[in-house]
């Protein structure tokens, strides 16, 4: 099965349905699997005194509380049911992240056909028993978790109508930007020892470097926040990608799961056998010979192409004799000796 490319859009239409749009059309473009949106009512998921993260106070011009932010990027649930319609047309899967029971509810409603937990709800007991009433495919994102963390929440997600089949568990790292030295891809290798599952990685690092890796080291599921403009004001502009950084990111990860397909054996692939006589080398004389001179080493030379008696051969060929006079130059062959 492909990797499934999630591009997150996340809020970064900042509450406005046609830039939402704009989104889906750049992640159309880019051939992602999925574009993602998140769902939540601010009234859910903050106080009205909840202070703004580091992030999100660098990357928004004004002062207010995380609760106003939040009320700001909402989108209605008209709103969702037309990007809906719109990704159809687009070509595009719709997926969102739901921040709150309510919002949850509501994306079971329009059968969404995946659920995305979010990192900040990995410890919502009630939000993941709900979950667990679902046979829906999951994909866990575990920013902030420690291992038992996430132990604690696959127990509730399979403890009704889901099994660890079901669940794809992303590793991820909840700041923006990820340091380089805070990604630790080697934790997701972790994650699909311990539980024996399917593994993703959600990246907030700048660039595309991090995610490609994590194809190469078996990721299933990638998710990468982008945006039409770095520097629209918003809370996670700064660490999207623009739009040809997405699609250079999706040719990407195509290309290296090409490049870790295969059987795994070492051995000539069709397309380099039609240069492996070119560039391997046969037994070629230096010089003259009589008849009945002895080969030795002195008097051979190896030069391309490889289609006479291979270099490997030259131990078992000194000492024994020639049976013609032979000029310099010649491809040798086991039909010139005695």
């Amino acid at each position: 099965m492909s990797v499934i490319i999630i591009a997150e859009a996340g809020v970064n239409h900042n509450g406005d349905i046609n830039l939402a749009k704009k989104l889906i059309d750049v992640a159309s473009d880019s051939n992602a699997d999925y574009v993602k949106f998140q769902t939540f009512k601010a009234k859910n998921l903050a106080t009205k005194s909840a202070e703004k993260s580091q992030y999100q106070k660098s990357n928004t011009k004004n002062n207010d509380s995380q609760y106003n932010m939040l009320k700001s990027l909402e989108l209605s649930k008209e709103d969702y049911r037309e990007l809906i319609h719109y990704c159809k047309s687009k070509d595009i899967k719709f997926l969102s992240s739901a921040f709150d029971l309510d919002s949850l509810d509501f994306l079971l409603s329009l059968e969404c056909k995946v659920i995305k937990i979010p990192s900040g709800e990995i410890n919502n007991y009630f939000y993941l028993e709900k979950v667990a009433n679902h046979e829906i495919p999951v994909i866990l994102s575990t920013g902030m978790c420690t291992i038992n963390e996430i132990e604690d929440a696959i127990k509730i997600l399979t403890s009704r109508k889901l099994s660890i089949n079901d669940i794809t568990i992303l590793h991820c790292n909840t700041e923006y930007p990820t340091p380089m030295k805070d990604v630790n891809l080697k934790a997701m290798l972790k994650i699909k020892e311990h539980f024996n599952a399917d593994i993703g990685y959600s990246d907030h690092t700048l660039g595309i470097e991090v995610p490609i890796a994590a194809v190469a080291l078996g990721a299933k599921v990638i998710e990468k926040h982008f945006t039409l403009d770095r520097s629209l004001d918003g809370p996670d502009h700064a660490c999207s990608l623009e739009p040809l950084e997405l699609k250079n990111m999706v040719d990407a990860i195509r290309n290296i799961e090409k490049a870790c397909s295969g059987s795994g054996l070492k051995e000539p692939t069709s397309s380099e056998m039609k240069n492996k006589l070119l560039v391997r080398k046969s037994v070629y004389l230096k010089n003259d010979v009589k008849k009945g001179t002895k080969i030795t080493r002195d008097m051979i030379i190896e030069l391309r192409p490889g289609n006479g008696i291979s270099p490997m051969e030259i131990p078992n060929l000194i000492g024994k004799s020639f049976n013609k006079n032979l000029k310099a130059s010649t491809k040798i062959s086991y039909e010139d000796f005695e």
